[in-house]
C-alpha cells in the first residue's frame, strides 16, 4: 500500500530549475522536500522519503558522491539522476554510483513525471514482494502494517514499521542509538531522549514470548540494539 502521500526529496542548486520541479511535483500530489547541496541532504533520514531526485554539478559534494555514499550507508530508496551531464560516461558513473535511473538536462516535465511514476512503482512493487517476515511465532506484513503474533493480532504505526524494516534490513548487525534515531525519527545522534527505548520496549511486547527476557530484540549494553531472527 503506497503512503497516502509520496514524499520526495529533490536536491538540486539551480533555483530556476528547482522551482519548476517543485512546481510540477507538487501539482501531481507529491510532497517535496528541497536541498541545494549534498551536505544539507545528508543531514536528512533517506528513509522518511519515497524517492530521491538528484542533480550532479552540486556545491561541495557530487551528486555522484551522495548517491555513492547514500548507497554505502543502505540506503534503499529509488534515486533519479537529473543533470547537464548528459554523456554516455556520466551516465555509466551515476548508474554505477547506485542510481535507478538518469535523465539529462534539459527534459521534458512530461517525461520526467512519467519516469518518477515508474520508479515509485517498481519501489513500490519491491516492496510488496518482501514485505513478510516471520521469526518465532510472529508473522508481520509490513505494506499492510499489521502482525500476527502470539499474544494476538497487533496494528503497527508508521514509525514502528520503520524501525523494524530497519531492524530486518540489518538482521544481526548492532545499531547504535544514534543511527536509529536519525534514520527512524530524523533528528540529531546526539539527541537525548527516551523515546526509541520506549519503541523497543513496546517491539518485545509485541513480538517476544518473554518481554522481560527478550530473544529477537537484544540490548547491546553500551552499543545499541540488534535484531535476531532465531
Amino acid at each position: 500500500m503506497m503512503p497516502s502521500t509520496i514524499k520526495i526529496l529533490l536536491v538540486e542548486d539551480e533555483p530556476n530549475i528547482a522551482d519548476g520541479i517543485i512546481f510540477n511535483l507538487s501539482a501531481d500530489g507529491y510532497q517535496v522536500t528541497h536541498c541545494v547541496s549534498a551536505e544539507e541532504a545528508l543531514s536528512r533520514p533517506t528513509s522518511a522519503y519515497d524517492l530521491l531526485v538528484l542533480d550532479v554539478m552540486l556545491p561541495g559534494i557530487s551528486g555522484f558522491e551522495l548517491c555513492q555514499r547514500l548507497r554505502k550507508d543502505g540506503a534503499e530508496l529509488p534515486i533519479l539522476i537529473v543533470s547537464a551531464k548528459g554523456g554516455e560516461e556520466d551516465r555509466v558513473t551515476g548508474l554505477s554510483a547506485g542510481a535507478d535511473d538518469y535523465l539529462s538536462k534539459p527534459f521534458s516535465l512530461r517525461e520526467f513525471l512519467l519516469r518518477v511514476k515508474a520508479l515509485l512503482r517498481r519501489s513500490r512493487n519491491n516492496r510488496l514482494t518482501s514485505s513478510t517476515y516471520v521469526f518465532g511465532q510472529n508473522h508481520i506484513n509490513l505494506a499492510e502494517r499489521h502482525a500476527q503474533t502470539s499474544h494476538g493480532e497487533q496494528e503497527l504505526t508508521e514509525l514502528e514499521v520503520r524501525m523494524l524494516e530497519l531492524f530486518f534490513r540489518h538482521e544481526g548487525r548492532i545499531l547504535s542509538r544514534s543511527e536509529l534515531l536519525q534514520k527512524v525519527w530524523g533528528v540529531s545522534p546526539d539527541t537525548e531522549t527516551r523515546t526509541l527505548d520506549n519503541f523497543v520496549v513496546r517491539l518485545r511486547k509485541y513480538f517476544e514470548a518473554d518481554p522481560a527476557h527478550p530473544q529477537h530484540f537484544q540490548t547491546v549494553r553500551g552499543r545499541g540494539y540488534r535484531f535476531v531472527r532465531n
